[in-house]
């Protein structure tokens, strides 16, 4: 299963459930890999901490640009991180540079080759992107089997969502029709705030897929952040980690119905 995290407004914790839906994947013995897409390297320093200097996915795609001699094997630009069971691809500020090159190139499918090499290797695959819809989130929606929409129970991200699910659709149109939407991830929710209860509400009545696992905002997760060690690790008791699991075994549950 490969699972992207995608929307195209910034800070509504796309690296947080990234990060943490894949420790959790590992944690529960899969085999579980996290590609960083996103030039500000974020899930890449959460999991390990500093960032890779070499063999990055920056690396990848400027290998592509050129003769297949220099591209390495599949497995070189993947890293452990210090915890059992999960690996990254990191990111790189390199990104922004190639962009242009490789959309003028025409690489877009590329990421996707890379992820078939490795689909043998991991149980799990989980795909981080930017704030934005570039090359590399392009690449990432191409090669993914289902993508998650994180919402911060904000007016603006709101409307941002309508443009999403028509990048979706264009997506699944053009270029991958297996992409399915496994749901709108409520994040930051403050349960005493009247506005996140409303519009999540107004949502719903539009049928818009609302993933009935809402995670709330807490000071926890900045910590886990500043520790660059996922909740199940950090804080395997606290309510925002137990929500964390009840949205992965949702996800999971709504995966087994499928086949």
């Amino acid at each position: 299963m490969r699972r992207v995290i995608f929307n195209e407004k910034g800070g509504v914790g796309k690296s947080s459930i990234t990060c943490n839906l894949a420790a959790i994947s590992a944690a529960r013995g899969k085999r579980t890999l996290v590609v960083d897409l996103d030039s500000q390297c974020n899930s890449t320093h959460y999991l390990l901490g500093d960032g890779a200097e070499e063999n990055t996915v920056a690396d990848y795609f400027d290998g592509t640009l050129e003769f297949s001699s220099k591209l390495n094997e599949a497995l070189d630009y993947v890293h452990e991180t210090p915890f059992e069971g999960l690996y990254v691809l990191p990111s790189s500020v390199n990104l922004l540079a190639l962009e242009h090159k490789l959309e003028s190139r025409q690489k877009i499918y590329k990421l996707r080759d890379l992820l078939d090499k490795l689909d043998n290797e991991f149980d799990e695959i989980y795909i981080d992107t930017a704030p934005a819809l570039n090359f590399y989130t392009r690449s990432a929606l191409i090669s993914a089997d289902s993508v998650l929409i994180p919402f911060d129970c904000d007016a603006f991200s709101r409307q941002a969502l309508y443009s999403i699910l028509d990048v979706i659709h264009e997506i699944r149109e053009d270029h991958n029709e297996d992409l399915s939407i496994g749901g709108i991830v409520v994040n930051q929710f403050q349960p005493s705030a009247s506005l996140p209860t409303r519009l999540i509400a107004e949502m719903k009545k539009e049928k818009l897929p609302i993933i009935p696992t809402y995670l709330n905002q807490s000071v926890k997760m900045k910590e886990s952040h500043n520790e660059c060690v996922p909740l199940i690790y950090f804080a395997p008791s606290h309510k925002l980690t137990g929500q964390y699991i009840a949205l992965f075994d949702h996800l999971a549950k709504k995966r087994r119905k499928k086949r």
